[in-house]
């Protein structure tokens, strides 16, 4: 394969194994190796920059980032998109949290808040999917001063549709059964995609996309090749173009030679 890609990869469940919370060997060697034939990497997550501390052993390969769902993407220290959610939207989901006690991510410009009435993010965040840096939160009123990009709560799929009747201005994307990630309506990881191939010269048939989850679902069907992990949601595979093996069977890696990457 002669022409150039732009290689977009999820990192829960995708690059990092959910089993083993590091970057499997075979995943690291595959997007080396991608790189040295003259592709680019990019990461795509819901994480926000604060919390995206476990992809050490690739930082040197990764070109750019979308983050937080696709509210916040940047190639080196240049933002490409910047979306926030009205403030009239933050307060519905921040009183809804408080009135119902459930527990809420708050994601500012430059900090997290972290509302955990139930347990529930120190369970799932740190304990299941060891998740570090939330030990930094700073006190919700404090972030509300900034712009936030994205919320997070902690809650059933049939209560979120009732919530997003209450949201004009915004999208859900849910990746685990216990909570969902709210960005600003735009805000999703396909229109990342659009965004850094606009931003470095790349038609959109230029570039494959990496997930497992359903808030993946948006750059599967925008990338020109949408890949769906073994380990994926069914929805997602239905999705793809492309189904490889698990994370932890050496998934990105099969991927990438079945479409002559590496």
């Amino acid at each position: 394969m002669s022409k150039r890609y732009a290689l977009f990869f999820d990192i829960d469940g995708t690059l990092v194994s959910f089993k083993t919370h590091e970057i499997p060997p075979s995943t690291i060697f595959a997007l080396t190796q991608a790189k040295a034939n003259g592709h680019h990497v990019y990461i795509a997550t819901g994480r926000p920059p604060i919390i995206i501390t476990n992809l050490g052993a690739i930082e040197h390969l990764i070109d750019g980032y979308i983050t937080t769902n696709g509210a916040l993407c940047f190639v080196g220290d240049e933002f490409v998109t910047y979306q926030p959610i009205p403030k009239s939207d933050v307060m519905t989901i921040v009183e809804d949290a408080e009135t119902k006690g459930y527990s809420l991510i708050v994601v500012g410009k430059k900090d997290v808040a972290v509302l955990d009435p139930t347990g529930d993010v120190h369970r799932i965040f740190q304990q299941m999917l060891a998740v570090k840096n939330l030990d930094k939160a700073s006190p919700l009123e404090e972030v509300l001063k900034q712009d936030i990009l994205q919320m997070t709560p902690f809650f059933p799929p049939d209560y979120e549709q009732q919530l997003m009747a209450r949201l004009p201005h915004c999208i859900s994307g849910r990746w685990h059964p216990e909570f969902t990630d709210i960005t600003a309506n735009g805000a999703d990881k396909g229109k990342g995609i659009e965004a850094i191939a606009r931003h470095d010269g790349l038609d959109i048939s230029q570039t494959i996309a990496f997930g497992d989850g359903g808030n993946d679902t948006s750059m599967i069907l925008q990338a020109g090749i949408g890949i769906a992990m073994g380990n994926a949601i069914d929805e997602l595979k239905q999705q793809a173009d492309y189904v490889t093996t698990s994370v932890d069977d050496e998934g990105i890696l099969h991927a990438l030679r079945h479409y002559g990457i590496v």
